[in-house]
């Protein structure tokens, strides 16, 4: 019998912690203080993240403790300017948009672990179908803003950097797991340890699932995905007058997921919106990733440090799903089908399992890609101080190859009282035999200069890539090359910005900036990349233990891109395409409060963050097999919700935690338009409660528990890759961690 356990905290690190604190002592006492930060993370602590001339965030490991989130859709939702929109209710593949960049995938924004880049293949094919296990996570940090140009290729929106667990500073482990709903389980155990001149960390993740949808048969909707990562430091002896250190990761993931692209009909989603459809029975995601990075440490001094990373991350993965249905020589996408059902009444009957079909009337596709994403990345920072006066300088370079290799085929099913059998099997590459790469060297300079009350930190970017597609065609499946076609499409741009950070005095800034913002085009040679001006002003201050951040920004396109995804409903052919101008105007609002700041014995934090986000296409075009749709000058973008909002209430202390969380999702339309949003074109908003609670019995061991949306509310999530889709329901959790 199958024993399934579920995470419910992360470990707290008390390197980190430690840090942040020293940090905010330091800020009442002097105003010059800087640290040298390394290349795995951008900030480091939170500290840091409220002293950048740009919006950030740093979601801490006690934050990330809280609610013990294993979904990063959830994680990330009480951070001002992030737009999400679920898809299979478990954040195994996310939609992320920073600041009203296009979702889909997240490909829009730079993705890393651990100062890396992790999407598959971030330059040829950035879509994201990996996404690392938020629940082996340290800490999240966000950037957005002029500063984020260090961390390309995408500069509009911003960066997200997942910082895995850290080697600890002395022997440690723990051992978390829990049991729910939907026979949903977790384990994650850690073990660490460090030495004079030696550090280690073992760490696996288990997290699986049934699934909360039903299919017809009874089969399982759920999905089954295994982490192990291990990590070895060897360093210099603390008092040696150059240190250095080696440190090598080797991450491991596997995924078996009963995952489809097919939702359901306006109609069917309003009756049984946990349904699934008979002819996704199956469908099914099956995937692999592994990852090698060597990095290298070497610090003259307090002042100088170079560091330089090496990493391979390789990805293979095979979604074999539903993509088409074929009646009387009528072959019809699914995401055709579902959207109109009366126009399509004999193919439905297919997709629902009412009727019997013939041979090959289900067209399943074996979505087959291994991806390749490797490169050397070094970054000198040197500084020094005068006077009432800081400098920094931080150089970056980067060489990278990645690549999307694509061998895919069509198999054919016909259903008989509603089960599926193989007609007729496709060949290998007989559906898409071709290969994707990118050749990029990047490099980076920032200067910060601090003067007094001013910082200033001005910067640029240069980014020469080379996109380029060999297409095999679909009769050659050995690749002998005899009807190979090539085309190249060569980018070579400057990436300028500059920001700034005014501290009227320890609890009051102004910051802001402007910069480039910039997203690579495809390998088609008439393509150009995706560009814009970004603006941001915004301020961070603390009245009477009242602490606040409020930003606006404006992100004016020349040319915005658009993608042919399937996941959004389009053929999947990852081509781009120049789409022109757009606004986007918004703004964020953080504020946190504790209302027992003065008790000794308790704590009462309060967290609202607001989030406005308004789009404007500023031309019109065509896009029939895009996301967006037909296009008219004055349009808003689709799946970029106008208004968010979150809040969170806790009560702590040393013996407890209980936590309430609540979000406000706004209404967002599907297709680009101006109309009123409705069930009929777009999504409508919803609010969900999340709890969570740990009971601390001794230092070693708590009990811990939480609840997915509180209320049971029943509401849509997304109407791609192919119709509606519903969000997480009511489930409740409750487990063990043991630390040691």
């Amino acid at each position: 019998m199958k024993i399934r356990f579920t995470l419910i905290a992360l470990l707290l690190s008390s390197v980190i912690v430690a840090q942040e604190k020293e940090e905010r002592q330091k800020d009442s006492i002097q105003k010059l203080d800087q640290v040298l930060i390394s290349t795995q993370v951008i900030f480091g602590n939170k500290y840091e993240a409220k002293n950048r001339t740009g919006s950030s965030y740093y979601i801490s490991p006690e934050e990330l403790a809280k609610f013990n989130y294993t979904d990063i859709n959830r994680v990330l939702r009480s951070v001002p300017g992030v737009n999400i929109y679920e898809e299979d209710g478990f954040g195994l593949r996310p939609n992320i948009s920073l600041r009203g960049t296009s979702p889909e995938r997240s490909a829009k924004i730079s993705v890393m672990e651990d100062g890396v880049l992790i999407a598959p293949a971030p330059y040829s094919a950035p879509a994201a179908y990996y996404f690392p296990s938020v629940a082996r996570m340290q800490a999240v940090e966000i950037l957005k803003g002029s500063s984020q140009i260090q961390y390309g290729p995408f500069t509009t929106g911003g960066a997200i950097n997942l910082v895995s667990t850290q080697i600890p500073n002395n022997f440690q482990g723990s051992l978390k797991a829990s049991y729910g709903s939907f026979n949903t389980g977790q384990i994650h155990a850690k073990l660490g340890d460090s030495k004079t001149n030696f550090g280690y960390s073992l760490e696996f993740l288990n997290f699986n699932s049934d699934g909360f949808k039903d299919l017809p048969d009874g089969s399982d909707t759920g999905f089954d995905k295994n982490d192990f990562v291990a990590k070895f430091r060897l360093n210099s002896n603390p008092e040696a007058a150059i240190r250095q250190a080696v440190n090598f990761k080797f991450q491991y993931s596997d995924e078996v997921s009963d995952e489809t692209y097919l939702g359901l009909s306006q109609e069917d989603f309003d009756m049984a919106p946990l349904s699934r459809y008979a002819s996704s029975q199956d469908d099914k995601m099956t995937n692999d990733h592994i990852q090698f990075s060597v990095s290298h440490e070497l610090e003259f001094s307090k002042n100088f440090r170079i560091t330089t990373d090496a990493y391979y991350n390789g990805f293979s993965r095979n979604w074999y799903k539903l993509n088409d249905i074929v009646f009387n020589g009528d072959k019809v996408s699914i995401a055709s089908v579902v959207e109109d059902p009366s126009a399509y009444p004999d193919h439905f009957a297919i997709v629902n399992g009412s009727s019997n079909s013939d041979a090959d009337a289900i067209l399943l596709k074996a979505n087959n890609r291994r991806y390749k994403s490797q490169g050397v990345q070094t970054k000198f920072d040197i500084h020094w101080a005068g006077t009432n006066v800081f400098h920094d300088l931080e150089i970056g370079l980067r060489y990278h190859y990645d690549e999307e290799d694509r061998f895919q085929w069509k198999d054919g099913y016909n259903i008989i009282n509603g089960e599926m059998n193989l007609t007729s099997a496709g060949p290998g590459g007989s559906d898409a035999n071709r290969i994707s790469s990118a050749n990029a060297f990047a490099g980076s300079i920032l200067y910060k200069l601090k003067y007094n009350k001013l910082t200033l930190t001005p910067g640029i970017r240069y980014e020469n890539i080379v996109l380029k597609r060999e297409d095999y065609g679909t009769a050659d499946f050995s690749r002998s090359g005899q009807n190979l076609a090539v085309r190249e499409n060569n980018v070579d741009i400057f990436i300028p910005g500059i920001g700034f950070n005014y501290k009227f005095n320890t609890y009051t800034s102004l910051y802001g900036g402007v910069h480039k913002g910039f997203s690579p085009p495809g390998n088609s040679p008439d393509q150009t990349s995706e560009e814009s001006i970004n603006y941001e002003l915004g301020s961070r201050f603390n009245f009477k233990g009242l602490r606040g951040d409020v930003v606006a920004f404006y992100n004016d396109y020349s040319n915005l891109l658009g993608s042919d995804l399937a996941a959004t409903g389009g053929t999947g052919s990852l081509d781009q395409f120049n789409a022109g101008e757009v606004a986007v105007r918004g703004l964020e609002v953080l504020l946190n409060y504790d209302l027992l700041e003065k008790n000794t014995r308790f704590s009462f934090p309060i967290t609202l963050g607001y989030t406005f986000t308004d789009t404007e296409f500023l031309n019109s075009f065509g896009s029939d097999d895009d996301l967006w749709g037909e296009v008219t000058e004055g349009d808003e973008l689709p799946y970029i919700a106008k208004h968010q909002f979150n809040a969170s209430i806790g009560l702590e202390n040393k013996l407890f935690e209980l936590n309430v969380n609540g979000r406000f999702n706004g209404s967002f339309r599907t297709t680009a338009g101006t109309e009123k949003i409705t069930d009929e074109n777009g999504v409508t908003s919803n609010f969900i409660l999340d709890f969570s609670g740990k009971y601390h019995i001794n230092k070693n061991l708590s009990i811990t528990g939480n609840i997915i949306n509180l209320l049971d509310e029943t509401y849509a999530v997304s109407r791609v890759p192919a119709g509606l889709r519903p969000g997480h329901p009511f489930g409740g959790y409750a487990g063990l961690e043991f630390r040691f």
